[in-house]
């Protein structure tokens, strides 16, 4: 396993399904997750980190134009993908999670955006998320980039953070130094009681909050918002910039 240790998670649900309206006119006619950036799709690009720490099974969910995006990991062995489809009723980022319980187990687990990309530091962001995680006092612990910086995003944050890695979100007329980056390890127990159909993740980081068990670890490396059709140029220069 290498850097990657026992503790590391096996399994993650991927988050695949929304309509990427931020990314028009390129999601159209593709999914967001298809969205070439540096020569392949983001959700390779995800997928392949995954497979680097030793996840076994990976969990994506999907909704629109769902048969593309199916057919692209049709052949896909590293992780094995197991399809969530919400065609039916698209549940929202927590309800998606919610609804594939069954397939991620009792274990704590990875939860990867399909479009979150980032360029580690000298440690994977994944493996150092790994070693921090503590199931007897986290229900969460969320990979954290900084407001400013960071490639694509334009914002107020989403959360502060103690020195102890706690967090809590930010208020109406805040503005906070830290945005989640799209990747975090999370207990099942998390979702316990809750709700039916459709609900946001952002309920379950709440709850979490409540009982001082949601907490945060600062992205090493840059992290890259490709959250519009402009953005991925913005991330292809930043990896040129890194890798020349």
């Amino acid at each position: 396993m290498g850097i990657f240790g026992k503790k590391t998670p096996r399994r993650a649900m991927v988050l695949a399904a929304g309509f990427g309206t931020r990314m028009r006119p390129l999601t159209d006619s593709i999914p967001k997750p298809l969205v070439s950036v540096a020569g392949k799709p983001l959700i390779d690009h995800v997928l392949d980190r995954l497979a680097d720490a030793g996840v076994e099974k990976a969990v994506v969910n999907v909704h629109h134009l769902a048969d593309q995006l199916i057919a692209h990991l049709g052949d896909r062995s590293r992780p094995k993908i197991v399809i969530s489809d919400e065609r039916g009723l698209l549940l929202g980022t927590g309800g998606g999670v919610k609804k594939a319980l069954p397939e991620l187990g009792n274990e704590p687990f990875f939860h990867v955006n399909s479009d979150t990309m980032w360029i580690d530091g000298a440690k994977p962001n994944l493996a150092r998320l790994a070693d921090d995680f503590d199931p007897e006092k986290m229900d969460t612990l969320l990979l954290l980039a900084p407001t400013n910086g960071s490639i694509g995003y334009i914002g107020r944050g989403d959360f502060a953070m103690t020195p102890d890695g706690q967090l809590t979100r930010r208020g109406d007329r805040d503005t906070v130094p830290f945005v989640y980056a799209g990747a975090a390890i999370l207990r099942p127990a998390l979702f316990a009681d809750a709700p039916e159909g459709e609900f946001p993740l952002t309920d379950m980081f709440d709850r979490a909050a409540k009982k001082g068990r949601l907490f945060g670890l600062g992205l090493d490396g840059l992290w890259m918002h490709v959250g519009t059709a402009a953005a991925v140029d913005e991330t292809e220069a930043a990896m040129r910039g890194r890798t020349n």
